[in-house]
This record gives structure tokens, sequence and C-alpha cells, in this order.
């Protein structure tokens, strides 16, 4: 009969549809979900807000990546161990162990092994918890076997074989035992008792000693010289074959001479690589003879113990000397069962006798028997850890459940933390696991973002981690800013931020961003042209100190006349200047003309319209860019396989960050500037606001209300005409007188 295909919830969340996960059923049948449905593909075992230990159970191929085959087998083998799937959902730390399904393989040994826990441990009942399983040693301390084949000193009854084991651990070695304690397993008992009779059946071949207990110190002088004095009677041969290379075959003058000026106490080393004696010309070496200082103790020592029957030592004697102890030198080089040698002869013949071997192999079998039951308790602990956790990575990974969730006290897996920085509190943080990958994709995220250095006494580690800021407006942040980081076990770091990734915060923000830019330019650019000048005053000034005169001038040299007062040119300028005044006063005079012309809620309109054609595009920009804020870049450079955007929106990504916020209330700050009386205040505006007025009206402003201004330049309506005085033509008339002679 064919299964019945299974039906799907879905949710939207984050800008995206998303299957929800809300029953054990859902669980089961995760192996039937599409992969292209699944909100991540894979993700890392370590650095995430979860048990490291729960992960790396669910991680059944153990290559340190949880992916989606991992979750699905995870999935079924959970929901094959209980007798209900939708206990998976609790995601609780205990539980009773009747819940376990005991017609599964493994739901049956989860019992028996759960209720060996609780019986061990000495508890009532039939619910277990994680806390039970924590301690291995505590379930294995009152027990005789574990399962782990190996056998402690408590789990021997009799007086003998806890000797035997005791025997072992402090000799051949020892292995700990689940319990805590050191034992010992089949592989030591039966190192342990060969070695006992390797040793007695080399002590039992024993070979006399030549020299009695001088022998081993003979045979060790012996060794150390044998080199050097074989080298000496070559040279003494040689020697006697070419009598004149004699000196340069004895110890050398010139190295001796070499080294007398130094400290000779630390010479030792060289002088020993002189020969052993000086040469006599004979092929022998005199017993009583100088020797060598670096060897003449070990020389002394070995003559003392052998005393040769001769005064003089030839090769032959030195090789009967040699061969003297040669039996005795081969049994002690087989010497085996060297690690019991400490125990003494007498007790590892004891030990023989009682051979407790065998015994201690049964306890071992009996132990070892017990091992199924043992590994079930691991499995117990195992359980435990994915039966807490998995429904949590179900929310963060076939879902962003956890991360949109309206709890601010919820947090996904991948939320390391909280930044406290520029009075606000972000909640969006992230541990950074490999910066490079951040350099190239946290941009696309369209966040606005802060990377941190994160140092703490109590840890030598440094951690760096970004944080998202979604709310409020840049303020004061900007790179070397301080501030503290809390991760999720509450402690404390101080944070400095090493990186900003500039993307808008809020529309209101971008707002004020081109005034803000304009401010900053205006700002740059007086800064540099003060600066500018600044360096160019001291420029010429250290030019002119520094400057010296090529020739002196003569002090009865006339100076050259001053130019005269050029009136024309001057006034030139003036009327310029006046042109000037006139057409910026034009402009403005055109400006408030229509502004006054305006209806009240017209001037507001207008108002409200420049402001937009200034600030409209960087608002639309920025919400556009708002809108497609998306987490799922800064996951993948953490090593994650997001499968679906995650989008966050500007509702919701105002409750990434909190800004504090305080009580309206009117407190006297005891520093303020103290003020001044309120006449005092209307009569300064009064006078400012005058002020305005007149130089306003004088600019001709007010023509436009006849009020024009009482300067005749701007007095377009008199045209004066300045002519030349005609010239006056006066005609006399002739008088009688004059007419008549």
């Amino acid at each position: 009969m064919a299964t019945k295909k299974h039906s799907w919830n879905y949710d939207n969340i984050g800008g995206s549809t998303r299957v929800k996960i809300t029953t054990g059923a859902d669980i089961a049948r995760l192996g039937e979900l599409d992969l292209k449905k699944w909100t991540v593909l894979s993700c890392p075992t370590t650095g995430l807000n979860i048990d490291e230990k729960s992960l790396k159970y669910i991680d059944t191929d153990n290559d340190g990546r949880i992916r989606v085959t991992d979750v699905i087998a995870t999935a079924q083998w959970l929901t094959a161990v209980l007798n209900d799937a939708d206990a998976l959902i609790k995601a609780t730390d205990s539980i009773d162990i009747k819940q376990f399904n005991q017609e599964n393989a493994d739901g049956k040994k989860l019992y028996n092994s759960a209720k060996q826990i609780l019986v061990n441990l000495g508890k009532e009942g039939t619910k277990i918890s994680l806390s039970d399983t924590k301690d291995i040693t505590a379930i294995f301390s009152k027990t005789r076997f574990n399962g782990d084949s190996i056998i402690t000193e408590q789990t021997a009854e009799n007086a003998e074989e806890k000797a035997a084991i005791a025997a072992i651990i402090n000799t051949v070695g020892s292995i700990t035992d689940r319990s805590g304690e050191k034992g010992v397993n089949a592989e030591l008992i039966e190192k342990f008792y060969q070695a006992l009779n390797d040793y007695k059946a080399w002590y039992d071949s024993a070979v006399e000693a030549p020299y009695g207990a001088d022998t081993d110190k003979a045979i060790e002088a012996y060794n150390a010289l044998d080199i050097k004095i074989k080298d000496y009677f070559v040279r003494a041969k040689l020697a006697s074959f070419s009598p004149e290379s004699a000196t340069k075959l004895d110890v050398q003058t010139a190295l001796i001479e070499a080294i007398s000026s130094d400290n000779l106490t630390g010479k030792s080393n060289e002088i020993a690589t002189y020969p052993i004696a000086r040469l006599t010309g004979k092929a022998e070496l005199d017993i009583d003879a100088a020797i060598n200082p670096a060897w003449a103790a070990t020389f002394n020592t070995l003559i003392s113990i052998v005393k040769p029957k001769e005064k003089a030592l030839t090769e032959k004697s030195w090789a009967e000397i040699g061969a003297s102890f040669a039996s005795y030198s081969a049994w002690k080089a087989a010497k085996k069962g060297t690690e019991v040698e400490p125990l003494g002869i007498e007790t590892i013949k004891s030990l023989l006798a009682d051979n407790k071997k065998q015994p201690l192999m049964e306890l071992v079998a009996q132990d070892a028997a017990l091992k199924e039951s043992a590994e079930g308790i691991d499995m117990v602990d195992k359980f435990l850890h994915i039966y807490r956790d998995f429904y949590r990575l179900l929310r963060n990974f076939v879902t962003f459940q956890d991360f949109y969730s309206m709890d601010k006290s919820v947090k996904a897996i991948f939320q390391s933390g909280h930044l406290l920085i520029d009075q606000r509190e972000c909640r969006m943080c992230m541990q950074v696991n490999d910066m490079a990958k951040h350099n190239t994709m946290a941009a696309a995220s369209g966040m606005y973002l802060v990377y941190c250095d994160c140092t703490t006494k109590t840890s030598p580690t440094k951690l760096n981690i970004v944080a998202a800021i979604t709310v409020g407006d840049i303020g004061d942040l900007a790179v070397g800013k301080n501030a503290i980081y809390y991760d999720n076990k509450g402690q404390m770091w101080d944070a400095v931020i090493t990186k900003i990734i500039d993307n808008p915060i809020s529309v209101g923000q971008a707002f004020w961003s081109p005034y803000r830019r304009m401010a900053t330019t205006i700002e740059n650019l007086i800064s540099k042209s003060a600066a500018d000048k600044d360096a160019a005053m001291m420029k010429d000034a250290n030019a002119k100190i520094n400057a010296v005169p090529t020739t002196a001038p003569k002090a009865d040299e006339a100076k050259a006349p001053a130019q005269p007062f050029d009136i024309g040119k001057f006034a030139g300028i003036f009327a310029a200047l006046g042109m000037a005044v006139g057409m910026i006063g034009t402009a403005l005079t055109s400006i408030f003309k229509g502004v006054f012309a305006l209806v009240w809620w017209e001037r507001i309109a207008a108002f409200v319209g420049i402001m937009l054609v200034i600030s409209g595009p960087a608002m639309i920009m920025a919400w556009l860019k708002l809108r497609r804020r998306n987490i799922a870049p800064l996951l993948n450079a953490n090593g994650w396989a997001v499968n679906a955007a995650s989008k966050i929106s500007i509702p919701f990504g105002e409750t990434l960050t909190d800004i504090a916020k305080f009580p309206k209330l009117k407190i006297k700050d005891p520093y303020a500037k103290r003020g001044i009386p309120a006449w005092e205040k209307w009569l300064i505006s009064s006078l400012l606001v005058a002020i305005v007025l007149v130089v306003l009206w004088l600019g001709n402003i007010f023509s436009w209300i006849d009020a024009p201004s009482p300067l005749p330049f701007f007095d377009k309506e008199k045209v004066v005409i300045v002519e030349s005085p005609a010239q006056e033509t006066i005609t006399e008339e002739a008088t009688p007188e004059a007419t008549n002679p």
C-alpha cells in the first residue's frame, strides 16, 4: 500500500514562504520535504549558540558540518526510538524511560541502559535527565563491571588478585577505567606475566661475574677506554715503523699551548681528544705512566679492579681483559622482562607461584560481557543531548523561526551575544569565522555593520564579531570606538571597532545624510583652505627670514617716487561693486517677492518641496536598500549554505537594536550656562530684528511695498543729465548817440 503524501504547513517568515515544523509527524517525514524548500542546506558544528556535543552527535559522518542528510537521519532515528514523536517538540533535557519504543532495537537498548543508569546512581522512579549522564564516572563508580574490558583493584575480590593488579599497574603500566580509576586490560595482564617468566628465565641462566660485585663497573670502564687504548697501540706501532713521525703522533705541544691561556676546566672535551698517554717507543702502555687527565680516573678504576699481572698493557693483555667478562656481558645483554625487575626476584617468583593470570583474565571477560550495556549508556547520553536540542536546530535550519521570533529573549543559534555601543544595544551579533569571506560578502547584506575585536582577561584568545546597527543615526560610530560585548554565557568582553560597512540605517538617517555630507565637505574645504593658507604664510615667512640680499642698498640712493592716486581706476572698482550689490539685491528681492506673494500654506509646501528635492533621492535609495537587507551573505561568509533569502524588513530591524530612552523630566543642570533676564532677551532680539530690517531696507529689498532704499544708487526713477551751459550771446542795440557821430 502506497504511503500517503504528507501535508505540510507553511508560514511567511522574513519575506519568504517557509515550512512550519510543529508536530512529531513533520519531523518523522522530513526526508520527504523537497530540498529546495529547506532554508539551510548545511552549517558548521562549531561557533553556534547550541551545545557542540549535540551537534557532533547529529553530525553522523563526522565531517564537521551539519547537512540535510544528517538532519534527516537523526530525525528518523529519534522518531523510531520514541513511542510519541510529538515529545520532540517539548525539547526538554529529561524523559520518562517508558517513552522509549522497546519494539525497536535501539529503543530497547536505550530503555535497558537508562534503567541501569538509574540503578547505578541509586535513583528511584523512571525519569532520567542529562545531569544523570553528564558524569560517566559517577555512573560506574559503585560497579565492579562496566563493559570497558578494564578491571581495577576494586574489581578483584581477594587480596592476591588485588596485589597482582597493583603490581601490573606499577610495572608494565595502566589504563583508565570508566570509573576513573587506574586499571588493566587483557593485553597488560599478558604482558606482565610474560615479563615475569622472561625475567626469571634470564635470572636462572646467570653467568658468574669474573670480578664479583665490581664486574659491571669494570665492564663500563673497559668499554669507555677501549677505543682510546687501541688508538694508543696503533700510534705506538706506527711510531716504531716510522721513528721520524713519532713527534707528530705524540701529544702535540702546540695544541696544549693553544688552550693554555684559557680556563682549562671548560676544556675537558677537547683534552679528551688527545692520545691517552705519551709514546715511549714501545708498543705497550706502562700502567704507572702518566695518563691523559680526561681519562685518568676511568683508567685507574679499571686497573684497580682487573689487577693485571704485568706492569704494562699490551694489545694481547688488553684483549684478554675484555675476553674475561665476554660471557658475562653476553648474559647481561640478553636480559628480558626488565619492566618487572624493580619488584625483585623473590616477589617475581612469588607472583609466578601464585599465578593469578587466569583469574584476572576471567574478570576481564566478565567485564567485557557488559560491553553492549555500557555502550547503551553512551547512547542514552547521545539521545538526551539530541532530544533537547534537535527541535531548536530545526527551527534554525528548516526555518529561521527563532531569528524572526517576536520574543526578544529567543535567539537564533547564530546570534552570539549583544553589543552595547553609542547608547544602543545591538542584538544582531555574530562571530566572524573568516574575515576574508566577510570582506567579500558583507556589503551585499545591505546592513550597516560594525566589526569589532573583543578581548577579555579571562581568555587568552581574541574574539571577532560583527554587529548590525538597524535603528538610529550614525552618531559617533567610527573605527577605533570602544564598546562592551556580552556573549551568550554572560561573559563581558572589551570591544573596539575595526571596520564599518556603511549602508543606510533608517529612512530618517538618510533624510539628513545630504546635509551631513555637505557640512562635512564644507568643513573639509574650510580646513583645507585654512591649512593651505597657513602653510603658504609660513613658507613665505621662512623664505623672507632666510633670504640674504645680494647687494646692499646705497645710503644716498633715491627712493622710487610713489605712484599718484588714480581716482578714475578706483571709481571703476566702486561702480563694479555697486553693480554686484545691486544684482544680489535684485535677486533677493525677486525671491522675497515670490515667497511673500504666496499664501502661508503655499510657503510651507514650497519649503517642504525644497527639502524633498535635496533629501528625496537619498531617502528613496535608503528605502530600497532597507527593503533588501538580508542576513544570508553574513551566514554564507561564516560557512553556512543558506538556501532562501532572509530579509530584515524595516519593522523587524527596529526589534534588533534598542536605543536608550529617557523619561521626559524637568531637571536643572547645575553646570548649565546662566541665563539672562527676559527683558534683555526681548531687547536683544528686537535690536537684531531691527538691524536685519534696516539692512534689507538699505538694500532696496522692500521697494516692492513702496519702501525704497534712500541710497541714490537704487533710485532708478531719476536720471540726472549734466549739460555744458550754452554760451550766452548778448547783442547790444546801438544808441542814438552811437549812430550819430
